[in-house]
């Protein structure tokens, strides 16, 4: 790669032209791997980081940095193409490794303090760059997040520039540990230096939103209580916990994906627009915002919770617990009593080893008036969905004529695709949300990470159903693997919701097609 970078749109900030250390705790994890070192490789390659840069992973393996190197290569190669592997080897020549006995190991991570100030030195000394930043990435478990941050603030934060940590989540698995962990960390470090990163907030549908809600004229007339029948996001994977059952168990699937994803999404998806949505102040408007639709919500009750469970579960054998009651399916309904929402049932629907991969936000609209007269036959209701997964996609489920001599109204979509849209006359592609979200930290833009107030309240509102949940044994209806989930939660939730589905549509691979036609 050139010394000469590409202009892109950082290229005027201070950070971009100063110098930068990156350390990758937890450095020879699957999460480092397969998620933080491909990212960074990406912003590399997309010079979206600085010429005077340095890598280092830190663990409790005893391995060398030529060992690290050879660990990375094949991750870093399968993440891009194979134009790239001259690329691939100049960045993986940044990366360095430092072991210690543990994580909060004050001898070892000394011992990387020296080695980063003597970069620094020299690139000062070679370079006449004064400033010399550090970035932090915590890809570690929350139990170990205090003693390596009380290791860090004593022995390696930065002299000559900002130091920022990412902390990955779990952040707790109740109300309690939630705010022990908070409390640890926060001794050391405040909300300007803790980027806690939820990796749903970097994906592209879910920054959209404010574009989306906030630039459309026609947007914000139609988003309100009045026009929206009910709100529903969903998460569906095809596949099990495949041998991550043991950690999977003590969560499940509202701790793992509605507390905080879903969570996440829904609140940018419904908040009221903040008075500034680009620039440095923008992050706390648009974090306080959150907060107060999170304050406009009543704690979860177990009458709005439906809990399934795939069969074959348990025989997953890091589970020890064979008789577990972990969901692995979930719907919960939720409602946010403030003006523009007070009465529409928001629904959450996660589950695994089910029929399809899908992350979606789908808002359903109220009936056409007086429309089932007019025409002399149902309607279908109007639709907006965005997909966050597998293909980001956005379409307006719209009525049309029938083709033809037919006055009936049938369903169709306004539809915009983001591969075939954007890229499909292009190498480029839409970035993965860890590369957005690290880029964002360098930048410090904190809009795209949870505030600790956020946290709190988030747990406030699971916490208590989570503890009946775990302590009266509360059982889950069975389902089978790939399955839509348990045969009940279909009607469950149309009936908490009020949702009325077309079952004379689907969507067939870009055709419309019906069912009678099958």
């Amino acid at each position: 790669m050139s010394t000469d970078k590409r202009a892109t749109h950082v290229s005027h900030e201070d950070w971009i032209s100063e110098g930068l250390s990156v350390i990758v705790i937890g450095a020879s994890g699957d999460l480092a791997k397969k998620k933080t070192f491909p990212s960074l490789l990406s912003l590399y390659l997309g010079d979206l980081l600085p010429t005077n840069l340095t890598i280092y992973g830190y663990a409790r393996s005893k391995i060398s940095s030529s060992e690290l190197r050879q660990k990375l290569r094949p991750y870093l190669l399968s993440s891009t193409s194979e134009e790239n592997e001259a690329v691939v080897d100049e960045f993986l020549n940044k990366c360095h490794y430092q072991s210690g006995s543990s994580y909060g190991d004050s001898e070892s991570w000394q011992g990387l303090d020296d080695q980063l100030n003597s970069w620094e030195n020299f690139v000062s000394s070679s370079e006449g760059i004064e400033k010399s930043n550090r970035l932090f990435y915590f890809a570690i478990p929350p139990n170990v997040f205090a003693e390596t941050g009380d290791a860090i603030k004593t022995n390696c934060m930065a002299q000559r520039g900002f130091s920022r940590m990412i902390v990955e989540k779990p952040f707790g698995r109740d109300l309690e540990s939630c705010k022990d962990i908070l409390g640890r960390l926060g001794r050391h470090f405040d909300e300007t230096n803790l980027f806690r990163i939820d990796h749903y907030l970097g994906k592209e549908m879910v920054q959209n939103l404010m574009v989306m809600r906030f630039g459309n004229l026609w947007m914000e007339s139609i988003w309100n209580r009045n026009n929206v029948q009910c709100i529903m996001l969903t998460f569906k994977e095809p596949f099990g916990t495949e041998g991550r059952g043991g950690y999977f168990d003590q969560y499940g699937i509202i701790r793992d994906i509605i507390q905080n994803h879903l969570l996440q999404v829904m609140c940018l998806l419904t908040m009221e627009c903040p008075n500034k949505l680009d620039g440095p102040e923008a992050g706390e408007k648009i974090r306080d915002e959150k907060v107060r639709v999170l304050q406009s919500m009543q704690p979860v009750t177990l009458s709005d919770v439906f809990l399934g469970q795939y069969e074959g579960y348990t025989d997953d054998e890091t589970i020890t617990n064979k008789d577990s009651n972990c969901p692995t399916f979930a719907a919960v309904r939720v409602f946010i009593n403030n003006p523009r929402w007070a009465g529409v049932p928001i629904i959450f629907k996660a589950g695994k080893a089910l029929n399809e991969r899908k992350a979606e936000m789908r808002i359903q609209f109220k009936d056409a008036p007086a429309a089932e007269h007019l025409f002399g036959t149902k309607v279908p209701r109007n639709e907006m969905v965005m997909k966050l997964q597998p293909t980001e996609t956005i379409y307006m489920k719209s009525n049309i004529k029938t083709p033809g001599f037919s006055w009936e109204p049938i369903q169709s979509e306004l539809e915009v695709k983001y591969d075939t849209r954007y890229f499909k006359h292009s190498k480029e592609s839409n970035p993965d949300a860890y590369s957005r979200l690290i880029l964002d930290v360098l930048r410090g833009n904190s809009a795209s990470f949870v505030r600790s107030d956020e946290l709190i309240r988030a747990w406030e509102i699971f916490d208590d159903v989570l503890h009946q949940i775990d302590d009266e044994n509360i059982r889950p209806h069975a389902y089978r693997s790939g399955s839509r989930g348990p045969e009940a939660a279909d009607d469950w939730i149309n009936e908490k919701s009020g949702y009325v589905r077309n079952d004379d549509y689907v969507w067939h691979d870009g055709n419309i097609c019906y069912v009678k036609n099958f």
